[in-house]
């Protein structure tokens, strides 16, 4: 087993202390679960947000995925985002990488779209998500940037509850990577 770095067992740490549940509890997917990962206390607070966008534009260049935009499904993609935005310059990558919120159904008024934020046809984009679980929000969001004329390099998920949704969006065609796994975090 390779070492972490601190950034890394400090993801895990936050996450510990602030984002995982223990219990009985429904999934969003209908599965039960003796555990809950509720990540957005951790993506949402002021260290969570600053290890996260460190951590991911580590994994993105890493992977050599080089995105204009990254976003996903609104709530829960928005903070991991913003934070991969925010840490972005700086960086020596020219501008930095923005940042898109794609709604689960598209505006009733004013323009009528779906995907808002710094999102443009033809951009390269990354899929970022909280937590993975069947993967359905990822491909969601997925259909709604490729119909808008996104490119998607892959999915960068926080937490990959390892239930199934990594395989299903791989499975989809789409290259997945995470930041920490169930596992990882003593839970499954």
């Amino acid at each position: 087993m390779s070492a972490i770095s601190p950034l890394e067992r400090r993801l895990r740490e936050l996450l510990q202390e602030r984002s995982v549940t223990r219990g009985d509890f429904v999934l969003a997917s209908g599965r039960r679960s003796t555990f809950y990962i509720d990540a957005r206390r951790t993506t949402m607070a002021a260290e969570g947000l600053a290890v996260i966008g460190t951590l991911a534009l580590e994994r993105l260049a890493a992977l050599g995925w080089r995105p204009d935009v990254v976003g996903g499904l609104t709530l829960g993609a928005d903070p991991v985002a913003y934070a991969i935005a925010a840490a972005s310059r700086g960086t020596g990558r020219g501008p930095g990488v923005d940042a898109f919120s794609v709604r689960k159904t598209a505006k009733a008024h004013g323009t009528g779209q779906r995907i808002e934020g710094c999102f443009a046809p033809g951009a390269a984009v990354v899929i970022v998500e909280d937590v993975i679980t069947t993967g359905r929000s990822a491909l969601e969001a997925i259909g709604a940037v490729e119909a808008a004329g996104g490119r998607v390099l892959g999915v960068l998920a926080v937490v990959d509850r390892e239930e199934g949704g990594r395989a299903a969006l791989e499975q989809a065609g789409y290259a997945v990577a995470t930041l920490v796994t169930a596992t990882e975090l003593g839970l499954g």
